[in-house]
């Protein structure tokens, strides 16, 4: 093994598409040009099972628009912080798409894709071939469940 194959070992990271939703539903009913629709597509989000969230740094919150939903305490390495959340974020990992909130990180920051998109999108990290494994939406092995 080499010192870069040790050093991604473990490490899942993934392409996201996120939409200013409230812009989305504007273009579709005609208010706004469908141009105007703020997006941004991250590359090399690194997928993370320990935060919660979609986590975004600043500067992209800023760009896309997102409304403020208000403010939330999150663990941290090195205890408890403040932290805004905002709302109406529309977002397509690996074909499948969903309505969510993120938390703000400082800019500069990585993005992270954290536990609730990645459940409720049905992905699941695979860490042996550092990709994320879409789960069947129908059959038996359906991750869908009402139980």
């Amino acid at each position: 093994m080499t010192l870069s194959s040790i050093e991604k070992m473990g490490k899942v990271t993934t392409t996201i598409a996120i939409t200013n939703h409230i812009d989305q539903i504007l273009a579709e009913r005609g208010f706004i040009p469908k141009e105007q629709t703020r997006s941004v597509t991250l590359h090399d989000v690194l997928v993370d099972t320990g935060a919660t969230r979609l986590c975004l740094p600043r500067n992209i919150i800023l760009d896309l628009g997102l409304p403020l939903q208000g403010e939330v305490d999150v663990k941290i390495a090195t205890g408890i912080v403040t932290a805004s959340i905002y709302k109406e974020l529309h977002i397509v990992v690996e074909g499948r798409e969903g309505l969510f909130n993120c938390i703000e990180l400082p800019e500069g920051s990585d993005p992270l894709l954290g536990l609730i998109p990645l459940e409720d999108l049905g992905l699941e990290p695979d860490l042996t071939l550092q990709k994320l494994r879409v789960l069947p939406v129908s059959g038996k092995d359906t991750y869908l469940m009402v139980l």
